[in-house]
């Protein structure tokens, strides 16, 4: 996606889950936008391909080693990010745990449900928890959480996913409160159904029936997300925080 002006020219932008999919859809349009990026993600192999190609592009790009379950490898990653920047204007908490789904409540595993818990919730706590010291010392930082849309509508056989991008929402507008006199923004895009390799296990009656029942009908691409994480990590949102926005072509209509 190409950015046709330089909306973050000279941000400092730390980005997780970046090695594919969506994550790296957003460092994309991120480093074109003007930023410095720092990548992070658990497929470190797959982070140093994505690393090598930006680089070539001439984007002032590198990765990091990060397993969100582990809370020391947070700080770690998160302490050789905000250094290799020199700070950090906007963070974007986008790695998460996906396939859990096609398990009715009753099926579900305790291990399933924790393993989700870990990453996608108490993952992103820590993340931004580690950010916070250089995001106050940016004076205009800015934290974008990747939420879903399966909460605004109640996805069924998928209940740990769900439930843990609802509380990477109510994360959010709580956070967005605390740290609104740091003049910190949090904020969440809440995606539909896009086409990456985390939701290649998605049936495709879902995927159907998200095409069907969107206002605009054809399949929801990873660029399209692109423009939500810009607006919120730039200039033009400093007075918008603890907010939902769902980018999901008018399936849900938040």
């Amino acid at each position: 996606m190409k950015q046709s002006t330089q909306l973050l020219a000279g941000r400092r932008i730390f980005i997780t889950g970046a090695a594919r999919g969506l994550g790296l859809a957003f460092v994309t349009a991120v480093a074109e936008a003007g930023a410095s990026v720092a990548m992070a993600d658990i497929l470190e192999d797959s982070l140093q391909q994505a690393v090598s190609d930006l680089q070539q592009r001439g984007f002032n790009v590198t990765g990091f080693p990060l397993d969100l379950a582990d809370p020391e490898s947070i700080k770690s990653c998160a302490d050789q990010a905000i250094g290799w920047l020199g700070g950090l204007d906007g963070l974007v908490n986008n790695a998460a745990v996906t396939n859990s789904g096609g398990r009715t409540s009753e099926q579900l595993e305790i291990e399933m449900w924790d393993k989700v818990m870990a990453v996608n919730v108490r993952g992103t706590w820590l993340m931004t928890n580690a950010c916070l010291a250089a995001l106050r010392a940016s004076g205009r930082g800015s934290i974008v959480n990747l939420s879903s849309d399966t909460p605004l509508w109640g996805a069924p056989n998928l209940l740990a996913y769900v439930a843990s991008k609802s509380a990477v929402i109510g994360m959010t507008r709580s956070l967005a409160r605390e740290l609104g006199a740091d003049n910190i923004t949090v904020n969440a895009v809440a995606p539909g159904l896009t086409l990456v390799e985390a939701t290649e296990y998605v049936p495709q009656a879902r995927h159907q029936m998200y095409h069907d029942r969107r206002a605009i009908q054809r399949e929801q691409l990873p660029e399209d997300v692109c423009g939500a994480v810009i607006y919120a990590l730039s200039d033009m949102s400093r007075f918008y925080t603890g907010q939902v926005m769902a980018v999901n072509g008018g399936f849900v209509m938040n």
